[in-house]
């Protein structure tokens, strides 16, 4: 494993609660960890008091943590992981371009598609970064909240990559005794899981919000589970990917619990209140509101039958009175379980 003694100063950009809960995980095997951050406040409560003062304020964060705001200064380590919201990963690779080490290796926690192209977060590595450095890249997911990783509690995710030795060098390096990560090659199925799991959890949350209760949550978890394996087969990921953390583990997790930010957005959806509105409120972003738009031009592109999906776009795209919505999801034509 020839990258695994060399992960000595890590970078880390992105300072939203998930990546500073992986700068504090990484801080126990590096000797520094610099974490990006766009906000100044941000960058002086982590220097300073060692806390994150907007996101995860409960939380000390070690003292081999760095943060900056200087987008240079994250550049040349050997292992930089990218934890920023996907409809902004294209500008940053952009931005780290000029000064990123040639033998770096790249460590990607974001999840979604970006919507003007969509493009998974792979094919954005690759078009920026050139073909090459998509075999320097590993992609991180699976269900696990960030305070949940801060406290310590045990929790599993999957990581995917096209190069053997690099797979199980970062698999290594950033498992310990309560992250524990699996190894997979399908990047597709990976990324997809991730992604498409925060429009079924948007879809939960509103049934939640409306009051159907737990059986309609399972039958939207179920056959939302049925819409992501439609798409991601046609986009060549592995069917079974979905039954693992990636997909399953993720989907229940986001769907099901109150500290989702998809499910509470959803949530409040069913209740009644405006995109516009939960969104003056909500402190970081619900990756599945930019996700749905993106699915939906996917699946009109592709052919593919996605009601549960096309439901939640039009809930927040046009308008659409959940209640009615709703209606029309359970008076479609009958058929076979597929």
């Amino acid at each position: 494993m020839e990258f695994f003694m060399n992960f000595q100063q890590v970078s880390v950009i992105g300072a939203g609660s998930w990546g500073t809960a992986l700068a504090v995980l990484l801080a126990e095997k590096a000797i520094r960890v610099t974490l990006w951050c766009r906000e100044e406040e941000v960058a002086r409560g982590i220097n300073e008091q060692h806390v994150n003062p907007l996101f995860v304020s409960r939380y000390s964060i070690p003292p081999n943590v760095v943060a900056t705001t200087r987008i240079e200064d994250v550049a040349g380590d050997r292992l930089v992981v990218v934890v920023v919201p996907t409809q902004y990963t294209r500008s940053v690779l952009s931005s780290l371009k000029p000064h990123r080490r040639q033998d770096g290796v790249f460590l990607s926690a974001s999840k979604g598609i970006e919507v003007g192209t969509l493009t998974l977060i792979s094919q954005i590595y690759q078009e920026v970064l050139g073909a090459e450095a998509l075999q320097r890249t590993c992609f991180l997911s699976g269900p696990s909240f960030a305070r949940d990783v801060l406290e310590g509690l045990p929790t599993a995710v999957a990581l995917a990559g096209v190069r053997e030795d690099l797979l199980l060098a970062l698999q290594h390096y950033c498992s310990n005794t309560f992250f524990r990560i699996y190894r997979t090659y399908d990047v597709p199925g990976l990324e997809l899981g991730g992604a498409l799991k925060n429009i079924i959890a948007l879809a939960a949350g509103i049934s939640d919000g409306l009051g159907f209760g737990h059986s309609a949550r399972a039958a939207l978890i179920t056959r939302g589970l049925a819409e992501m394996i439609r798409l991601g087969v046609c986009l060549g990921a592995e069917p079974a990917t979905f039954a693992g953390l990636s997909g399953l583990g993720d989907l229940l997790l986001t769907a099901t619990s109150e500290n989702s930010r998809n499910r509470q957005v959803g949530f409040y959806l069913g209740q009644g209140k405006s995109l516009d509105e939960i969104r003056i409120g909500a402190g970081e972003v619900a990756e599945g509101v930019p996700t749905t738009a993106a699915v939906y031009q996917m699946a009109r592109n592709y052919g593919i039958e996605m009601p549960i999906s096309h439901a939640v776009y039009e809930i927040l795209f046009k308008n659409r009175a959940p209640r009615s919505v709703v209606s029309e999801l359970m008076e479609r034509d009958l058929k076979g379980e597929s």
